[in-house]
């Protein structure tokens, strides 16, 4: 029996400068958080020569023989398919998929499915894999084989969890700087952090994929935002390292500015409505999780003030989600050979007759 998890991610700047249409011109940075609502794999032993694929949120399965005869294109199950396919994976093996997220809601969760699954199957092969490699890895997966117009940032986020600043440069390589905050600090941080569901969810790979196409020109008011992102991502970093998050708030209000300027789809009338209602009880900075278009509304607000915020969304009909920062990443919960009598599992032990020890 083997179970893993992966985090999701809250995003403050830079998202977008992830995309390589952006970052192979002019290098990219991100600065995120992993927050501890997880996507999680359980892998046990089948007694026949099949694959079975079961998603509790997505209320699907398949079974199948043949790894070949996989069909993956278009299923909803395209991602864990591929990711069997990626690693030309042969072992039969029931995989029960499980979210503590709804997928299209901004916060990085396929990404993470992505992550979590090659860190289950890499487990249960025994080929050890680093997380820029786990990460990377992802990537190659989403952005290659499955052809989706994604940054890189989410899966980084659910490999390496924490606080990072992640750059990317040039020529694809990434760097992941954690930001080393005092203890009581990233809890206060986290304490003045909101989130609310705006109640829409959608897949954003079509406003990543204009992101893209208008980012290709090195010129243009999109590519001028994307700057200021980039540029804002990085001063708020700086104010955390200061530990002054008055001026974090205040980059984040405007990188939320600038971020509306990319694409006339990141943002909509409700969106903008609600985030100037929680700026007029007392919020001080916030934007869209993701790319935009929907999922869920972060907010920077005084702890003395998030009553007067909570009220005015629970009349607008919001749900806020709580959460606290996960410093993990993905993670490996159990690997025990005895549940399910597995012997490839990874932890063997080795019992020794009382009579044997030494007292």
């Amino acid at each position: 029996m083997l179970i893993v998890r992966s985090p999701v991610r809250i995003s403050f700047g830079g998202g977008g400068t992830d995309l390589p249409a952006y970052y192979e011109q002019f290098g990219g940075a991100v600065l995120s958080v992993a927050i501890n609502k997880y996507f999680y794999t359980i892998l046990g032993k089948r007694i026949d020569d099949r694959i079975q694929i079961i998603s509790s949120d997505l209320r699907v399965f398949e079974s199948l023989h043949d790894l070949s005869a996989m069909q993956g294109a278009k299923s909803p199950l395209e991602i864990p398919i591929a990711v069997l396919k990626h690693l030309d994976f042969k072992f039969p093996v029931d995989l029960f998929l499980a979210s503590e997220i709804h997928p299209g809601t901004g916060l990085g969760s396929s990404a993470s499915v992505c992550v979590n699954l090659l860190k289950t199957l890499t487990t249960y092969l025994h080929r050890p894999i680093s997380k820029y490699d786990l990460a990377e890895e992802s990537f190659h997966v989403a952005r290659n084989i499955l052809g989706r117009n994604i940054g890189k940032q989410d899966e980084y986020a659910a490999a390496f969890g924490g606080l990072n600043y992640i750059s990317f440069g040039p020529d694809g390589r990434v760097s992941v700087d954690p930001l080393k905050v005092s203890p009581d600090f990233a809890q206060e941080l986290q304490l003045h952090l909101m989130l609310f569901f705006t109640g829409e969810a959608h897949h954003s790979w079509s406003i990543l994929k204009e992101q893209e196409t208008a980012t290709r020109e090195r010129r243009g008011p999109a590519v001028d935002a994307l700057h200021e992102v980039k540029a804002l991502g990085a001063k708020m970093r700086n104010a955390l390292l200061e530990e002054d998050l008055d001026h974090f708030a205040q980059f984040l209000h405007l990188a939320w500015m600038a971020k509306r300027r990319v694409s006339a789809r990141i943002s909509d009338a409700r969106i903008d409505r609600l985030y100037d209602l929680a700026r007029q009880h007392g919020a001080l900075g916030g934007k869209i999780t993701g790319a935009g278009g929907g999922g869920f509304l972060l907010l920077f607000c005084p702890s003395d003030r998030h009553s007067a915020v909570r009220n005015a969304f629970r009349e607008q009909g919001l749900q806020e989600m709580k959460f606290a920062f996960d410093m993990q990443g993905a993670h490996v919960l159990v690997d025990d050979p005895f549940i399910d009598g597995d012997e490839r599992g990874g932890h063997r032990w080795v019992f020794i007759p009382n009579e044997t020890i030494g007292v």
